[in-house]
């Protein structure tokens, strides 16, 4: 159940940055592939989904990522959604669809 739910989050949240799922999963580091991952975990982290099933969610779709990488994602989208009313807008309409 909490793949079907990361897959569905990452799925919008490629969607939202303008990306495919694939994109998503690339070691690209570009601000918007990067923002989009950090999002992604702070969705994810507020589900709540453990970052050790981040982690392995991440890995399965081909992009291997720490758990301190992780948090560091989390605590740097939670400061964009506070400082940004159009990260908040992004957050809120993911979760509430």
């Amino acid at each position: 159940m909490k793949k079907e739910i990361f897959d569905y989050y990452a799925n919008k949240v490629a969607q939202n940055f303008g990306l495919t799922q694939e994109e998503l999963f690339t070691k690209n580091r570009s601000r918007d592939y990067v923002d989009a991952r950090w999002i992604l975990y702070y969705i994810c982290i507020e589900r709540p989904i453990s970052k050790a099933s981040i982690q392995k969610f991440m890995f399965e779709n081909g992009f291997s990522v720490g758990s301190t990488t992780i948090l560091r994602g989390y605590k740097e989208a939670k400061k964009l959604i506070e400082e940004d009313s159009d990260y908040k807008a992004l957050v809120d309409n993911i979760i509430q669809e």
